[in-house]
């Protein structure tokens, strides 16, 4: 599980913290019990090989030798899985923490019988038939083979590794935890202006309309005369002048009609 954008970060509680760095050290165990399983599986063969030579389970060093091979891998890919969970763990996916569940139980099967096994003295004991050797027999040969410190380092990585993933599950499973691990509720928010109707873009623009050539130009109108009554307008085209306006000719005397005394002219300067 991922936080959606915008979600503020989580505060991871001490809890994951501490199940992630006891898992990376459950990993670091296996990475070590791999070391010991190819330093001594040489030395496991050639006992078995001496102890089963010439019996029924004379092929038991070589079924022995390919079962630690086996197993020294496995302990490498456990080693990594533990280290991938438990940086998934710290990231807050729940789905990463059931994982750790499964894995972890499968492996706390197998590290307490290995110890139960170590602690009773290997083998259990049993009769034997014919030429096969008693599992007394075989065990004190290896403990005679292999190096003193052998035993009492692997019961103790296997206690260790044991205590370390137990822990590591039941701090995954206590309360904070699971608040760590909950999806949040997501909190609604007033959309921002403009988000519930989005603005569309313009239309876009239609080319003018093609142009229309202009209307033919008509001749003026042609003057007409004033109306009885009223002065022509100076300045139309095709009134006829106003007499006594200045640069016009004098007005026609009419028939009967005494004539007027015209203004003297003034001299012109010589």
């Amino acid at each position: 599980m991922v936080d959606a954008p915008g979600t503020p970060p989580r505060a991871r509680p001490g809890v994951v913290t501490t199940s992630s760095w006891l898992l990376i050290l459950v990993a670091a165990i296996q990475v070590v019990n791999l070391i010991l399983t190819l330093s001594t599986i040489g030395t496991l063969r050639e006992v078995l090989q001496d102890a089963y030579r010439g019996t029924v389970a004379e092929q038991a060093a070589d079924v022995a030798y390919a079962v630690g091979i086996g197993g020294a891998v496995l302990s490498l890919l456990l080693a990594i899985g533990l280290v991938v969970l438990a940086l998934l763990n710290n990231r807050g996916m729940n789905g990463a923490r059931i994982t750790t569940w499964v894995l972890g139980g499968l492996l706390l099967c197998c590290t307490g019988g290995s110890l139960v096994n170590n602690v009773a003295g290997g083998l259990t004991n049993g009769s034997t038939s014919g030429n096969m050797p008693s599992s007394q027999e075989v065990q004190r040969r290896l403990e005679e083979a292999l190096p003193s410190w052998y035993g009492p380092l692997s019961t103790a990585l296997g206690l260790l590794d044991l205590l370390a993933l137990l822990a590591a599950l039941i701090l995954l499973a206590l309360p904070k935890a699971n608040e760590f691990f909950r999806k949040p509720q997501p909190i609604w928010e007033p959309p921002a202006p403009g988000a519930i109707y989005p603005s569309y873009p313009p239309a876009p623009g239609y080319p003018p309309a093609p142009g229309y050539p202009p209307a033919p130009g008509y001749p003026p109108a042609p003057g007409y005369p004033p109306a009885p009554g009223y002065p022509p307008v100076q300045g139309q085209p095709g009134q006829p002048p106003v007499p006594g306006q200045p640069g016009q000719p004098p007005a026609p005397e009419q028939p009967g009609q005494s004539p007027q005394p015209r203004e003297p002219e003034p001299p012109s300067a010589s």
